[in-house]
């Protein structure tokens, strides 16, 4: 049987949307060092909810873990501090996304162990989702914290025009692959119990769209809106932004191979 965190605490942060499903998972980890990972967007009713859990302990929170400076991960930062005053909030910077909060971030590095609830933590810095994105992972039991890594049932946004970069996203899926995790506790959708059958599908899937965009160029696409009429033809709204988001991550990753000429980004 699989052993389950001490004190770990799954609790939703209230954002429902066309994006973020029915919202984001947060993890409580309690113990010796209380410790929140993902800040969620400081709705009320999460904050309650860190409160309620916290005051069956008898504990109080005393840090923040930030997987990711996206706002459905970052921006409740400055509630949590007004609810804990003299919390710590970590993450790996990414300044240009950072200043968006008013709040005094502590630097994390890649490798780094954390103390969190009783148990620690390594920092895997897994870029790619965005520049400063993480996973931690906590080796005795083979359980990653995913942050956006991965998501079952969906594919993760490359956002690349917004810090996405699909090259390195690859490369930390295979780094997380490595590890060989047993259980991935994401930020959206259900608990991973089968993560490495997950990635081999997410790199099957990027391998794919690969093909349809270098086929979309091929057959005289010539600007990102064109390759999206293609490769995602029944799109609209908001998902049509995160198609052209991911379609521009992909002719990035072929200009810098030297697959599409590099002008073609400008045309």
């Amino acid at each position: 049987m699989r052993r389950r965190l001490p004190g770990l605490v799954g609790l939703q942060a209230g954002n429902p949307g066309p994006l973020t499903g029915s919202g984001n998972h947060t993890w409580l980890l309690t113990g010796k060092v209380p410790t929140l990972i993902d800040a969620g967007v400081g709705d009320p009713g999460h904050l309650d909810a860190i409160e309620a859990a916290l005051a069956e302990v008898g504990q109080h929170l005393v840090q923040v873990v930030v997987t990711h400076a996206h706002s459905d991960h970052a921006s409740g930062a400055t509630a949590l501090v007004a609810r804990w005053p003299g919390v710590s909030l970590l993450k790996v910077p990414w300044p240009e996304a950072d200043r968006r909060y008013p709040a005094e971030w502590q630097a994390l590095a890649d490798g780094q162990r954390l103390a969190a609830g009783d148990i620690e933590l390594d920092v895997v810095h897994t870029p790619g989702h965005s520049p400063d994105h993480i996973c931690l992972w906590h080796a005795g039991s083979r359980t990653l914290f995913g942050g956006d890594l991965l998501i079952a049932g969906s594919t993760v946004v490359v956002p690349g025009t917004r810090g996405g970069d699909l090259a390195a996203y690859l490369r930390s899926l295979a780094r997380v692959a490595a590890l060989d995790p047993a259980e991935v506790l994401p930020a959206h959708g259900p608990v991973i119990d089968d993560p490495l059958a997950l990635i081999e599908r997410y790199s099957s899937h990027r391998e794919a769209r690969e093909r349809e965009v270098l086929r979309a160029i091929a057959g005289g696409a010539a600007s990102i809106d064109a390759i999206v009429d293609v490769v995602y033809p029944t799109l609209n709204g908001p998902l049509r932004k995160v198609a052209v988001e991911s379609a521009h991550a992909h002719v990035r990753k072929l200009v810098d191979e030297g697959r599409v000429p590099a002008t073609w980004l400008s045309s």
